[in-house]
Order: structure tokens, then sequence, then C-alpha cells
């Protein structure tokens, strides 16, 4: 199968996604002095290749391999609205797997994420985590940050601040699922 033809504005080829996937891990490693105390939790769909990315980078910068997971937030969103006496309002999400090889109580648990938009997701994933143990803490990690929140929600590794109107969409394509690593802003009104 052939990689997707490139519709929008090609904000990063896959050598400068590699770059900030480095820069991300290298300070997530300076952060983060216990390491052994650190689980990357990726959020589906692209939250999850990126933290496995992330559990690479750090291994080859440290030789210490950090506890990896991954959260479906199905159950936790706050936009599915079910009728109890009909079909959805909504076409509802595919439920994934959630998978925590570790027990977060204690730890330091850092969300990853492709891109970060109103906090909605992220607080799904942190309901969604904190119903399997109580970390010490909670980081978020994300590819970018386009800005328009409605929680009060930051990330703290960002790979790149992208401000965009609130029609345009920021696509991040990695080759575990897309087939190719780019980062896309998508203009108004254009679909998938």
């Amino acid at each position: 199968m052939a990689a997707r033809e490139l519709h929008g504005k090609l904000l990063l080829d896959g050598e400068a996604l590699r770059r900030t996937a480095a820069r991300i891990a290298h300070e997530i490693v300076e952060r983060n002095v216990h390491l052994e105390q650190v689980a990357l939790v990726g959020i589906h769909t692209r939250g999850v290749p990126l933290a496995q990315r992330l559990r690479h980078l750090i291994e080859d910068f440290t030789d210490v391999s950090v506890a990896l997971g991954s959260i479906d937030i199905t159950f936790h969103r706050d936009d599915l609205h079910v009728r109890a006496d009909g079909a959805p309002v909504a076409e509802q999400p595919v439920v994934k797997a959630t998978r925590l090889d570790f027990d977060p109580e204690g730890m330091t648990c850092i969300l990853v994420d492709d891109v970060v938009y109103t906090g909605r997701t992220v607080r799904a994933a942190i309901d969604a985590l904190f119903s399997y143990g109580r970390p010490a803490r909670v980081q978020l990690a994300c590819i970018a940050d386009r800005g328009h929140r409605e929680l009060p929600i930051r990330p703290d590794y960002v790979g790149k601040n992208l401000p965009t109107s609130r029609g345009e969409r920021v696509q991040v394509q990695l080759v575990e699922i897309d087939e190719v690593d780019r980062v896309l802003l998508i203009p108004e009104g254009e679909t998938r």
C-alpha cells in the first residue's frame, strides 16, 4: 500500500519528526532523575507508537528501559452520547486495549499523544489512568500543541507549538499507522 498523498502544508518531514522525538526524549531524561520510576503511556491511537519511539530513544541515551503502556480513553470521554431507547446520537469510537504492565502507584506517568488541542482527550486519559492506580506525578508529552484549550491543561514536553485557527487541523502521520512520518496542517474544510 502506498503512502497517503500529501494534502495540506508540510510542517515537519520524517527527519524533523525524528529530531523532535529525540529532543523530547532528552528533555524527559533531564527532568526525571529516577528513570526506573518513569512510565510512558501512549494514548490511542498515535500516542502509542510515539511512546514506543520515546522509550527506545531514552534507552539508547541512558541504557534504562522505562515502563511502557497504552491507554484507551473511550469510556472516559465527555462527548459520547447514547440514548437508552435507540441508536447512539453520533458515530461511536472503536474501543482499543488498555495495557499497563506496571503498577502506576507512585510512578511518574508521562501521557504521550500526537496533538494537544482542547485538552479533553488528556483529561479523559488522566481519568482512565487513575482508574488503575494513583501515580505520584502525571506529565504530558506531545508532538504538536495547537492551542485552543478548553481545560487548564498544558504539556510538559512539546515538539512544536503550532498556532492554528479552529477550522484548521494538525495531522501527525506515523509510519506505523500511515506508512509515512510527517506533520501536516490541513486547511479549513478539507477532509481526511
